[in-house]
């Protein structure tokens, strides 16, 4: 069993702030801090390791959608805000778990040059940057940062290119990092 560096959750100075008391032991609950940031600790640790987070994530019932059924319970569905933003979900959450996207994959016609199976497919990371990936992941996992055009290399003879717009000029990118190859786009 590994040493637990109690420095790590130490109670921040002059946090007397009022969080009640602890559901396990009734001691005073204080803010704390850790590797991952802060949260609300009991401050009898290591005797006692009850937390829970400092920002309840908590998903709030924004609308209900009149005439909608949830496909697996029948329940109405409603439109909610949560941690990563709005979304339709089931009304009788925790029971249901029936959430609907609200993000759509935007499919290119641009085959997969590594598997040749899939499509790149237009996607948007955690942090709202676009990207263009595989189709058939996690069996492929080609992806590229900038839209692909279907458009053989000339210098390296790869059957796609990236679009890179830089001012109001637009180039095709080799995406191959041994190649580079740039030229306007036709």
């Amino acid at each position: 069993m590994s040493k637990i560096d109690h420095s790590l959750f130490s109670v921040q100075e002059g946090a007397e702030q009022a969080f009640g008391p602890c559901p396990k032991c009734s001691s005073k609950l204080g803010l704390r801090r850790g590797k991952s940031g802060a949260f609300i600790g009991c401050t009898q640790y290591p005797k006692c390791d009850f937390s829970k987070p400092l920002h309840e994530y908590e998903n709030a019932e924004i609308k209900v959608i009149e005439g909608s059924s949830c496909p697996l319970c029948s329940n109405e569905l409603v439109i909610k805000k949560g941690r990563y933003g709005l979304f339709i979900g089931c009304s009788d959450f925790p029971t249901c778990h029936y959430i609907e996207s609200n993000k759509s994959a935007q499919e290119t016609n641009v085959a997969c040059p590594v598997c040749s199976r899939g499509r790149l497919t237009k996607r948007t990371n955690k942090f709202g940057k676009s990207f263009y990936a595989c189709d058939n992941y996690p069996k492929c996992k080609y992806a590229l940062n900038l839209p692909p055009v279907e458009h053989q290399c000339p210098e390296c003879a790869w059957p796609i290119m990236q679009q890179k717009k830089s001012g109001t000029e637009i180039d095709l990118v080799c995406p191959q990092k041994h190649c580079q190859c740039k030229i306007p786009k036709p």
